[in-house]
């Protein structure tokens, strides 16, 4: 099914007819499944016509630059994604499934794909049980009620290598898809102490990652190079959380907690939760997450 899609140099808004009849006023990316897409502007200046599918619709005559997000599902990855969207991104997100405990994460990742209209989100199957290692993937219990501010130490939630492997992972996504930025939602200050969340280890994957890619191996003259972006790192909780605000984010939607019950509410204990719940605090704000307390739940 072809679709006519008509475009200005000044688009702000676009309103889609479907082939069922009905209308949205929706962002295109919602629409690229449908059968007729229209695209107006309050101001025509210039527009051209073109004919294609509504997929190519989307990726050829949006002309905007291309992305790779990890989506944890998470209050961090949560807040990047609108970030780059609102920087008008079209976003490849990027979530996986790799032997977790807190497995609802991605549903709520699925969730918040679907919310903002990401032109593609894939789920990569791994198990990283098979290593073990961590209260995350083996049966190990998640510590409760710990001070979150212990220097040095790493606590038994870290997973050996994730954000490495997530890494390696967005990388050879961007390659197929053509993107040069790779976000992550890592965070130094208000986190609980994993080892790459750094920005030395960031630094360090980016470096590697120049070398180990096609384009980046022998970059032409002016082209862009690989990219690990994180918005975050430098910033606390608090100020994460406030960003979020700014950007119109539902943190309903996303989950922290590293051990949720089986109705997916959030324990309040964990460091995950603890830190969560103070970055909220100190924002000033009601945290919108469902815990449990005495089998009650909180805000």
């Amino acid at each position: 099914m072809y679709s006519r899609v008509v475009r200005s140099a000044a688009v702000m808004s676009a309103t889609v007819l479907r082939g069922d009849g009905a209308v949205s006023t929706d962002w295109l990316e919602h629409a690229i499944a449908a059968d007729t897409i229209v695209i107006t502007a309050a101001v025509f200046d210039a527009f051209q016509a073109v004919t294609c599918s509504p997929l190519d619709a989307y990726l050829r005559c949006m002309d905007r630059k291309k992305a790779v997000l990890l989506l944890s599902g998470g209050l961090d990855s949560t807040t990047v994604l609108a970030l780059v969207k609102a920087e008008n991104y079209a976003v490849h997100a990027l979530s996986f499934s790799y032997g977790q405990r807190h497995a609802g994460e991605i549903a709520a990742a699925r969730k918040i794909a679907e919310r903002y209209g990401v032109v593609q989100h894939v789920v990569a199957e791994i198990d990283l049980r098979v290593f073990g290692g961590s209260a995350l993937t083996s049966n190990i219990d998640v510590p409760k009620d710990r001070p979150i501010d212990s220097a040095g130490d790493i606590p038994v939630t870290y997973v050996p290598a994730r954000n490495t492997i997530f890494l390696s992972f967005a990388l050879a996504f961007a390659e197929v898809v053509g993107a040069h930025d790779i976000f992550i939602g890592v965070n130094a200050l208000d986190y609980s102490g994993y080892p790459d969340c750094r920005p030395d280890f960031i630094a360090a994957f980016e470096k590697m990652a120049r070398l180990a890619t096609r384009a980046d191996s022998n970059p032409a003259d002016g082209q862009e190079q690989i990219s690990i972006r994180t918005p975050l790192i430098n910033m606390s909780k608090k100020e994460i959380i406030e960003l979020g605000l700014r950007l119109g984010v539902d943190y309903a939607i996303t989950t922290s907690c590293y051990d949720p019950g089986s109705g997916g509410e959030s324990c309040g204990h964990c460091d995950a939760c603890q830190l969560r719940l103070r970055g909220f605090e100190e924002a000033g704000a009601s945290d919108p997450a469902l815990y449990a307390a005495a089998g009650q739940p909180f805000r």
